[in-house]
């Protein structure tokens, strides 16, 4: 057995005031440590005192992304290291909105999850295929393809989980069914066995397409579906939570 995770990534949302809702998870979360862990990705901002709310619990910090060097004059940017300074226990790379926003390609995902795994965190790595490659019949190749130059070698089942996105369900109104999310999640596992033999069948897979309370039991119960990267669900502990108890 996979044990599952379910990560909230706040995106570029949240300040001081909500700390409280980080705080409402932290205490709730060793109450569903047995079967499933728990974190979540608030903004670099918080980071640091979301730890302090989270400190002696079962949940877990994460960042957004990093940069792909230890340090630098690279201004505005966080390196891995910064964020495990901060708190952090693992790093989102290669999501979706970055991918599309600021251009990042399978090269630099690649090189910032190995900078993540060397700073001795958890790489949470992202793939997923737009509307238009899944009508034309591409998803699996496409998905397939980024996970060959998104996956740093070596990688392990503690080091490295995967989220996958479809991105063509996110703000169209179009819904992936249950088979939909097998049949990717399937692609996914035989990619990471024949890729990472003797890890690839433990890595975690996560779904991370618009899971809130009212689909997460039924999406979570798909075969190598290890758990959910959630986005605006995360944002409250009530939501968080609700999606939490799939796993109960």
């Amino acid at each position: 057995m996979v044990k599952p995770l379910v990560a909230g990534n706040w995106k570029m949302n949240g300040t001081a005031e909500n700390l409280g809702e980080i705080a409402a998870i932290a205490e709730a979360a060793d109450g569903h440590a047995d079967v499933v862990d728990m974190m979540i990705c608030p903004p670099a901002t918080l980071l640091r005192n979301a730890s302090y709310s989270a400190s002696g619990t079962a949940l877990k910090m994460g960042g957004q992304d990093c940069h792909p060097e230890v340090s630098g004059a690279h201004t505005g940017d966080v390196s891995a290291k910064m964020l495990a300074d901060a708190g952090a226990s693992a790093v989102i790379v290669g999501h979706s909105e970055r991918r599309a926003d600021h251009g990042e390609g399978d090269e630099l995902v690649r090189a910032k999850a190995k900078a993540v795994i060397a700073a001795n965190l958890l790489a949470i790595v992202c793939v997923g295929e737009t509307l238009e490659e899944r009508e034309s019949g591409q998803a699996v190749e496409r998905v397939t393809s980024q996970l060959k130059g998104s996956l740093p070698e070596g990688a392990t089942a503690s080091n490295l989980v995967v989220a996958y996105e479809p991105v063509w369900a996110i703000g169209t109104g179009k819904t992936p069914t249950a088979d939909d999310v097998a049949a990717m999640h399937l692609a996914i596992r035989e990619h990471l066995s024949s890729a990472f033999p003797g890890e690839g069948s433990q890595m975690r897979i996560l779904y991370g397409g618009s899971v809130k309370p009212s689909n997460a039991a039924e999406l979570m119960a798909v075969d190598n579906v290890n758990g959910a990267l959630v986005g605006g669900a995360s944002l409250t502990s009530a939501d968080f939570l609700g999606i939490v108890a799939a796993y109960e």
